[in-house]
Protein backbone atom coordinates (compact mmCIF):
# COMPACT_ATOMS: atom_id res chain seq x y z
CA UNK A 1 0.00 0.00 0.00
CA UNK A 2 1.36 3.42 -0.96
CA UNK A 3 0.25 6.77 0.45
CA UNK A 4 1.21 10.15 -0.94
CA UNK A 5 0.77 13.45 0.88
CA UNK A 6 -1.37 15.83 -1.18
CA UNK A 7 -2.25 18.87 0.90
CA UNK A 8 -2.48 20.45 4.33
CA UNK A 9 -5.32 22.74 5.40
CA UNK A 10 -5.14 26.03 7.31
CA UNK A 11 -8.31 27.91 8.18
CA UNK A 12 -7.89 31.68 7.99
CA UNK A 13 -9.78 34.77 9.13
CA UNK A 14 -8.94 37.03 6.17
CA UNK A 15 -8.57 35.17 2.88
CA UNK A 16 -7.02 37.98 0.81
CA UNK A 17 -4.49 38.83 3.52
CA UNK A 18 -3.44 35.17 3.74
CA UNK A 19 -3.20 34.71 -0.04
CA UNK A 20 -1.02 37.85 -0.27
CA UNK A 21 1.21 36.60 2.55
CA UNK A 22 1.80 33.16 1.04
CA UNK A 23 2.48 34.65 -2.38
CA UNK A 24 5.02 37.17 -1.05
CA UNK A 25 6.64 35.08 1.70
CA UNK A 26 6.82 31.70 -0.04
CA UNK A 27 6.10 32.27 -3.73
CA UNK A 28 2.91 30.19 -3.64
CA UNK A 29 0.23 30.88 -6.21
CA UNK A 30 -3.42 30.00 -6.43
CA UNK A 31 -3.91 26.75 -8.32
CA UNK A 32 -7.68 26.42 -7.95
CA UNK A 33 -10.53 27.40 -5.70
CA UNK A 34 -13.91 26.16 -4.61
CA UNK A 35 -16.63 28.53 -3.44
CA UNK A 36 -19.87 27.52 -1.76
CA UNK A 37 -22.95 28.62 -3.69
CA UNK A 38 -24.36 30.11 -0.50
CA UNK A 39 -21.12 32.02 0.24
CA UNK A 40 -20.44 30.10 3.43
CA UNK A 41 -16.87 29.15 2.52
CA UNK A 42 -14.05 29.64 0.05
CA UNK A 43 -11.26 27.08 -0.32
CA UNK A 44 -8.11 28.03 -2.21
CA UNK A 45 -5.41 25.52 -3.06
CA UNK A 46 -1.96 27.11 -3.29
CA UNK A 47 1.25 25.64 -4.59
CA UNK A 48 4.29 26.11 -6.79
CA UNK A 49 6.00 24.46 -9.73
CA UNK A 50 8.61 22.61 -7.65
CA UNK A 51 6.20 20.29 -5.83
CA UNK A 52 2.72 18.91 -6.30
CA UNK A 53 2.00 19.27 -2.56
CA UNK A 54 -0.56 22.00 -1.92
CA UNK A 55 -1.58 24.26 0.94
CA UNK A 56 -5.36 24.43 1.28
CA UNK A 57 -6.46 27.80 2.64
CA UNK A 58 -10.05 27.80 3.91
CA UNK A 59 -12.15 30.85 4.79
CA UNK A 60 -15.45 30.29 6.62
CA UNK A 61 -18.04 33.09 6.59
CA UNK A 62 -19.44 32.20 10.01
CA UNK A 63 -16.06 32.13 11.77
CA UNK A 64 -14.98 35.77 12.14
CA UNK A 65 -12.93 35.20 15.31
CA UNK A 66 -9.30 34.11 15.40
CA UNK A 67 -8.66 30.38 15.33
CA UNK A 68 -7.36 28.71 18.48
CA UNK A 69 -4.06 27.16 17.42
CA UNK A 70 -3.34 25.68 20.82
CA UNK A 71 0.33 25.82 21.66
CA UNK A 72 1.43 26.04 18.00
CA UNK A 73 3.35 22.81 18.35
CA UNK A 74 2.88 21.97 14.68
CA UNK A 75 4.24 23.50 11.50
CA UNK A 76 4.71 23.08 7.78
CA UNK A 77 8.31 23.18 6.51
CA UNK A 78 9.63 24.76 3.31
CA UNK A 79 13.11 24.20 1.88
CA UNK A 80 14.61 27.44 0.54
CA UNK A 81 16.96 27.22 -2.44
CA UNK A 82 18.53 30.50 -1.27
CA UNK A 83 18.28 30.45 2.51
CA UNK A 84 20.01 33.82 3.07
CA UNK A 85 17.80 35.60 0.55
CA UNK A 86 14.70 34.02 2.10
CA UNK A 87 15.83 35.12 5.56
CA UNK A 88 16.32 38.71 4.34
CA UNK A 89 12.83 38.76 2.79
CA UNK A 90 11.19 37.39 5.92
CA UNK A 91 13.16 39.79 8.10
CA UNK A 92 11.90 42.70 5.95
CA UNK A 93 8.35 41.35 6.22
CA UNK A 94 8.71 41.14 10.00
CA UNK A 95 7.33 37.61 10.12
CA UNK A 96 10.27 35.71 11.68
CA UNK A 97 9.08 34.43 15.05
CA UNK A 98 11.87 32.05 16.06
CA UNK A 99 15.40 31.24 14.94
CA UNK A 100 17.51 28.22 15.81
CA UNK A 101 21.04 28.96 14.57
CA UNK A 102 22.35 25.68 15.98
CA UNK A 103 20.01 23.71 13.74
CA UNK A 104 20.32 26.25 10.91
CA UNK A 105 16.57 26.88 10.59
CA UNK A 106 14.05 29.57 11.41
CA UNK A 107 10.29 29.93 11.62
CA UNK A 108 7.90 32.53 10.27
CA UNK A 109 4.26 33.08 11.20
CA UNK A 110 1.44 33.73 8.79
CA UNK A 111 -1.28 36.33 9.52
CA UNK A 112 -3.30 33.78 11.53
CA UNK A 113 -0.37 32.60 13.65
CA UNK A 114 0.49 29.35 11.86
CA UNK A 115 4.20 28.54 12.10
CA UNK A 116 6.16 27.76 8.92
CA UNK A 117 9.69 26.38 9.15
CA UNK A 118 12.31 27.53 6.65
CA UNK A 119 15.17 25.09 6.10
CA UNK A 120 18.18 25.39 3.80
CA UNK A 121 19.19 22.95 1.11
CA UNK A 122 21.48 20.43 2.77
CA UNK A 123 24.09 18.44 0.89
Amino acid sequence: MDFRMVHENYNVADLDRSLDFYKKALGLKEKRRKEAKDGSYIIVFMGNDTSDFELEITWLKDHPQNYDLGECEFHLAFRADNFDEAHRLHEEMGCICYENPTMGVYFITDPDGYWLEIVPNRK
